[in-house]
């Protein structure tokens, strides 16, 4: 035996750190000859076989362990053979994995290890390739900590021993391309971290995963592409009308006769044509990236690379986002990178270590969600995240991210009490290390793919959300006016009697509408959790009242500045409110009342959409003026839009009091106006009692304008007018 007890020793428990070096064919040390060595444990015989000249050698086992050696001295040159192992049960014959150079070297993992790399996932991860001639799969994970790692998977049926890898310095990785490895194969990486702990980990960079109570990898087919990608022409973000229609998809709608949630595949049948009919731009899913724990409704996430298995393979989520792109819906997914769970499998201390998670609790752990928080300042960290969302935008073709949590990623105080959080080098509250990812990100996603779209769930007055890095804002495209919601939310939910108290939350958003490029979301964390569905905030005792009340919530929605959000369920009025278990009610558009609200949302799309002036003044503080935002005991409100030239402007009225208000209204420009849009129309289930709906103005001021109009607008409704002759 010309190999040491230790050698063999460490390289059985995988602590050597070069596997290579030892296993494979060697030329001796004196040059006399070839040395090979194979361990395959289990095997009771080895035998090499010569490709070329098909010459048989029965190796010499060395270990009881399944360790063979096999001495060449005639041999001078290398040379390319297979191996036949022979067991108790079987026999199999095979290609030596220790036999190839490595598939990556350090310097392709440079820009990985200094923060830079955007598509780390062509570099770590399972790959199948061809290499040094033959086929097979390269595996490459980032461990630098770990004492050792073994890949183990269906390739060797789960041998725990059998396939040490190898050390790729100071990169900190560890790689073994196995060449009888292949698509559809499970697999994990088994490591002893630097803790001495024993533990089998998942994939970080995982294509496609298992379904649970499994949870290990799966080798995915990496040519697999959408066919094709319906990119744009980038365009402004700003001057674009957006609404979107936001979806959990296990809970949207179930198959007809069996009690599950539609899989991609028949969502591709249905949710285009839904969406279409209801004039919806774009739409939002709650997180598909893997995930195991139901509850969590996606936003605990494992797999930041792969799609959730719940509703079929990748190809049919590629099926699913082309169908709708084809029929003119943008696709944007909820992205997560402030936090992840602390499950075993996953990233919680990856090799032993917190790798992924800040070592320090204060900045590591988010106690409210009882998830980890990841380590920012960490340069792979930045490139693993970073590469998920480059992968979903390469891979799948999507439009636009929606980024989860930021007000979290933003303070180290966030949901924390005194002496649970730590202060940053200059005594303040703000993570600078989130701060710059944010920016990176941004900047990284806008340069691969300029007409994608990235918005901001910020909860907070963090300055510059929406301008650019260079100007020294986060670069995100747009953000959740979340302040908006709340205060209108607060209003509408109130006793009709008590609202008078309550007419600034009508009013005060108008002061920072346009300190950012906002949405006006009513999402899904507003209809879960005891909170009650949107039609059941409205505080009224009869169910057509409440209904008259959502329907005048969403048309104040849909005319205020900004681009539109809306959760699933609340276009028709869902009387329950949202569980993540069980379909909508879809049964209830068969009442006029709840078929009246889709026709609403329907128009209020069609008219955001068809009149410029709505979506160019989203974000325009000089095209956007009250009428009159004072009259708290009249319970109305009404405001203009103004758009490029005087037949664009816009006047709205709304009345949320409990009686048909008839009133004059100031306008800005002289003759005929015409009610475009009224929430009190019978063709949204409304009584249409405000009467007239063309007006020809007079030329009297009114409410600080050179005229006026004299028009009723009936109790919970609004009115939206349009000039339809410009007299001057």
């Amino acid at each position: 035996m010309i190999i040491s007890k230790n050698e063999l020793f460490n390289i059985m428990d995988g602590s050597y750190h070069d596997p290579h070096h030892l296993l494979g064919m060697h030329i001796l040390g004196d040059g006399a000859g070839l040395v090979v060595r194979t361990w395959d444990p289990g095997a009771k015989e080895i035998s090499l076989l010569c490709t070329e000249s098909g010459d048989s050698f029965n190796m010499v086992c060395i270990n009881n362990k399944g360790f063979f050696e096999l001495v060449l001295p005639c041999r001078l040159s290398p040379f390319s053979y297979r191996l036949h192992s022979r067991y108790d049960g079987g026999e199999r014959e095979w290609v030596d994995p220790y036999v190839f150079l490595p598939s990556i070297n350090n310097t392709e993992l440079t820009a990985f290890n200094e923060g830079w790399e955007r598509r780390p996932f062509d570099k770590l991860g399972a790959i199948p390739k061809l290499h040094q001639g033959t086929s097979g799969v390269s595996f490459v994970v980032w461990a630098p900590s770990a004492k050792s790692v073994h890949l183990v998977g269906d390739f060797n049926h789960w041998n725990h021993y059998a396939l040490p890898m190898r050390s790729l310095g100071s990169s900190g990785c560890r790689e073994l391309f196995v060449p009888h490895a292949k698509i559809g194969d499970k697999y994990k990486f088994r490591i002893l971290g630097s803790d001495g702990v024993l533990r089998e980990k998942a994939d970080p960079f995982g294509w496609r995963f298992e379904p649970p109570p499994g949870n290990s990898s799966i080798i995915d087919d990496r040519s697999l592409q959408r066919s094709s990608i319906l990119r744009t022409k980038p365009k402004n973000p700003r001057a674009l009308p957006i609404s979107i229609y936001e979806m959990h998809l296990s809970s949207w709608r179930f198959h007809p006769t069996e009690n599950r949630p539609l899989s991609f595949l028949e969502l591709a049948r249905e949710l285009p044509d839904y969406l279409v009919k209801l004039g919806f731009t774009h739409v939002e899913f709650l997180p598909l990236n893997e995930y195991p724990f139901d509850p969590s409704w996606g936003y605990q996430v494992t797999g930041y690379y792969a799609p959730t298995h719940r509703f079929g393979p990748p190809e049919d989520l590629f099926q699913l986002i082309e169908a709708l792109q084809t029929a003119g819906i943008g696709v944007i997914i909820d992205w997560v990178p402030a936090h992840f769970p602390s499950d075993e499998f996953a990233l919680s201390r990856f090799d032993g270590t917190c790798l992924f998670e800040h070592e320090d609790p204060r900045k590591g752990m988010h106690a409210e969600w009882g998830t980890l928080c990841f380590n920012y300042d960490r340069p792979e960290v930045r490139s693993f995240l970073i590469g998920s969302a480059i992968a979903w935008m390469d891979r799948f073709g999507i439009d636009g991210f929606r980024v989860d949590a930021v007000a979290s990623m933003l303070y180290l105080d966030y949901a924390r009490k005194d002496g649970e959080w730590c202060p940053n080098q200059f005594g303040g509250n703000e993570n600078f290390e989130a701060i710059d990812f944010l920016k990176q990100f941004n900047h990284a996603i806008h340069e691969e793919y300029p007409e994608v779209i990235s918005i901001a769930e910020e909860s907070t007055s963090f300055p510059q959300i929406t301008k650019p890095p260079f100007m020294g804002g986060l670069g995100f495209d747009l953000k959740w006016n979340m302040g908006w919601m709340h205060d209108v939310l607060g209003y509408f939910s109130s006793d009709p009697n008590h609202r008078t108290s309550k007419h600034d939350n009508l009013t005060f958003g108008a002061i920072y509408q346009f300190s950012e490029n906002f949405v006006q979301a009513f999402s899904h964390d507003e209809v879960v959790h005891g909170k009650g569905s949107l039609v059941n905030k409205m505080n009224l005792a009869y169910e057509e009242d409440r209904i008259a009340n959502l329907r005048a919530l969403l048309a104040l929605q849909w005319t205020w500045p900004g681009k539109k959000t809306l959760f699933m369920g609340c276009e028709f009025g869902q009387w329950k409110e949202w569980d993540y278990q069980a379909a909508l009610d879809w049964q209830l558009l068969e009442f006029p009342n709840h078929q009246g609200l889709c026709n609403l949302i329907s128009d209020l799309n069609a008219l955001y959409q068809k009149h410029p002036t709505w979506a160019e003044s989203d974000h325009d503080g000089t095209k956007f003026k009250w009428i009159d935002c004072n009259d708290a005991g009249g319970q109305t409100l009404s405001f203009l839009k103004f758009g490029n030239y005087p037949n664009d402007t816009l006047l709205v009225a709304c009345n949320f009091s409990d009686s048909l208000k008839h009133r004059d209204w100031g306008c800005p420009h002289s003759g005929m106006w015409e009610v475009i849009l009224d929430t009190d129309s019978p063709n949204y289930s409304g009584h249409g009692a405000a009467g007239s709906t063309r007006f020809e103005s007079f030329a009297e001021p009114r409410n600080n304008q050179p005229n006026g109009l004299s028009f009723a607008v009936n109790r919970w409704s609004i009115r939206i007018l349009s000039l339809v002759a410009d007299q001057n």
